[in-house]
C-alpha cells in the first residue's frame, strides 16, 4: 500500500510500523478497548529544554565513549539513583535520590531530526506542521478543557519567549497564554503605569462597559474572545495576582537552593500554580549558561555539564518544594525537548540530533512512579522494548490532569483527535 494514501489519522502508526515500532514489545500500556484512564492531577509544570537534550548524557547513560578518539558512548560517568537498576549521569546527583517520584520515558520518538522548529512543533502539538491546519500546543489543549484552577489566574502561562507553537492554534485566544521573560518583574502587559490612577482606570472601564453593550460582537466568536480576553486582563491586573511574580516574598534560602534564572522560573511556576494557573511552561532558554543551549554540536557540549548541573538543582529543588507543601501528587511535573542526540561524536567532539529514539521525563502528578520505562540498546540508538510515540506522551499528560485523550476537538465542523489516537502508559496509573 502506498503510505501516502493512508489518512492522516493512521500515519504516525504506519511510520512505526515501517520502522518495527509496532512489533516491539508495550507492557503496561493502556488499550483503545480499556475504560479512559483519569488521573487526580490538577496543574501541570512544562519544562521545555531547547536544543534537543542529550538522553546518552543525562537519563539514559550507557558505556562511556571518547570523543577524541571517535569512540561512541556517554559522555559522563553513571550513578546509581533511589530506584534499583536505574542510573543517570553523574551531573544530576540531586534527582538521583528523587528517582522514586519520577519517571524518565526513553523511548520517546518521531521523525523530525533537521530542522529544529519542526520538531519543537511536533513536541508541543503532537502533530507534523501543517499548511491547512494550525493545531494548538499541549498547554491550549488543557487550558482548553480544564480551564484555570481558580477565578483569579489564567488557565496557560509561558515563562519564555513567545511562538506559534505554544499556542492555541484553531481553539482560539481563550486557550492562549499569558507570557513573561523576566521573573524580576513580570508580565509587562498586566502592570498599569503610575499615572493611570483608580478613578482614571474605572471611568475607563465604564467606557469599555458601554461599547461592549452597544456592539453586536456577541454574534462574532472573535469579538467575543476578544472580549473575554480583555475581562480577564482587567482581573489579572489587579494586586492578588500580580503578588504571585513577587520572588523576594520568598525566603532567601529556599531561592538559593533553586539557583540561578532557571531556577526562579522554576519556582515562580509553583507560585503560579498555588495561585491557580492550570499549565505552567518553564523555558530553558538558548543563551543560558553556553549561548547554544541544549544544541551541542561541536564545542557546545564543552559546557553540556554546567546545563545539566543547572537543570537538576532546579528540577530536584521543585520536587522538594512542591512535595513539602503537598502539591506534588497534583502537580505533573514534565520535561521535553525537540529530540535527542546521537551516541557517535562530530567532527568537533560534540553530537548531531536524533529522533529515532530519546528521553522525555514524567515527575510527580500522583503517579505510580519506577525511575525508567521503555528500554534503548547499548549506545540508546534503538529501541527495544515499550516504544513511546509523541501521541502517547501527551495522552499520558492528559490522562494524568484528568483529560478525555480519546476525545475530538473541533477545527470549525472538522473533528481533530486531542492527542492523534495516543494511549496512555497505563502502568502509571495502577
Amino acid at each position: 500500500m502506498d503510505p501516502m494514501m493512508i489518512n492522516r489519522r493512521n500515519s504516525f502508526a504506519t511510520i512505526a510500523a515501517l520502522t518495527g515500532g509496532l512489533s516491539l514489545p508495550r507492557i503496561g500500556f493502556a488499550t483503545q478497548e480499556d475504560n479512559v484512564l483519569q488521573g487526580k492531577a490538577e496543574h501541570v509544570i512544562s519544562i521545555w529544554l531547547g536544543g534537543g537534550m542529550g538522553q546518552l548524557d543525562t537519563f539514559d547513560p550507557k558505556s562511556k565513549g571518547n570523543p577524541k578518539e571517535k569512540k561512541p558512548g556517554s559522555y559522563y560517568d553513571a550513578i546509581d539513583t533511589a530506584v534499583s537498576g536505574v542510573q543517570v549521569c553523574e551531573h544530576l546527583r540531586g534527582l538521583a535520590t528523587l528517582m522514586d517520584r519520577v519517571t524518565a520515558v526513553r523511548t520517546v520518538h518521531h521523525d523530525v531530526i533537521d530542522e529544529h522548529a519542526a520538531a519543537t512543533n511536533r513536541m508541543h502539538t503532537g502533530r507534523p506542521v501543517s499548511g491547512t491546519v494550525t493545531y494548538p500546543s499541549i498547554g491550549s489543549i488543557i487550558s482548553h478543557e480544564r480551564g484555570a484552577a481558580s477565578d483569579g489566574a489564567p488557565p496557560y502561562v509561558l515563562i519564555g519567549y513567545p511562538n506559534v507553537t505554544r499556542g492555541p492554534g484553531f481553539l482560539g485566544a481563550s486557550s492562549g497564554y499569558l507570557y513573561l521573560t523576566d521573573t524580576s518583574q513580570g508580565p509587562a502587559g498586566l502592570s498599569r503605569p503610575a499615572v493611570i490612577t483608580p478613578d482614571r482606570q474605572s471611568r475607563r472601564e465604564r467606557f469599555l462597559a458601554a461599547l461592549q453593550q452597544s456592539s453586536t460582537s456577541n454574534e462574532d466568536t472573535r469579538l467575543r474572545d476578544y472580549d473575554d480576553a480583555i475581562a480577564l486582563s482587567l482581573k489579572l491586573s489587579g494586586p492578588g495576582f500580580n503578588q504571585s511574580f513577587e520572588l523576594n516574598r520568598e525566603p532567601n534560602d529556599l531561592r538559593n537552593r533553586y539557583g540561578g534564572e532557571f531556577g526562579q522560573r522554576c519556582l515562580l511556576s509553583r507560585r503560579l500554580i498555588e495561585r491557580g494557573v492550570r499549565f505552567v511552561e518553564v523555558s530553558h532558554n538558548l543563551n543560558f549558561l553556553n549561548g547554544s543551549g541544549w544544541d551541542v554540536h561541536n564545542a557546545g557540549i564543552l559546557q553540556q555539564h554546567a546545563l545539566i548541573q543547572e537543570l537538576d538543582t532546579a528540577v530536584s529543588s521543585l520536587i522538594i518544594d512542591l512535595e513539602a507543601k503537598r502539591l506534588l501528587d497534583k502537580t505533573l511535573i514534565v520535561i521535553t525537548t525537540e529530540f535527542g542526540r546521537p551516541a557517535e561524536f562530530d567532527s568537533g567532539g560534540g553530537r548531531g540530533h536524533q529522533a529515532n529514539t530519546f528521553t522525555c521525563v514524567l515527575a510527580g502528578g500522583g503517579l505510580q512512579h519506577c525511575g525508567a520505562i521503555g528500554e534503548t540498546d547499548d549506545m540508546a540508538k534503538k529501541i527495544i522494548s515499550n516504544p513511546v510515540g509523541v501521541p502517547d506522551f501527551f495522552a499520558t499528560i492528559c490522562a494524568a490532569v484528568g483529560v478525555d485523550y480519546t476525545k475530538n476537538l473541533y477545527d470549525g465542523d472538522r473533528p481533530v483527535p486531542i492527542t492523534d489516537s495516543g494511549l496512555p502508559i497505563g502502568s502509571l496509573f495502577t
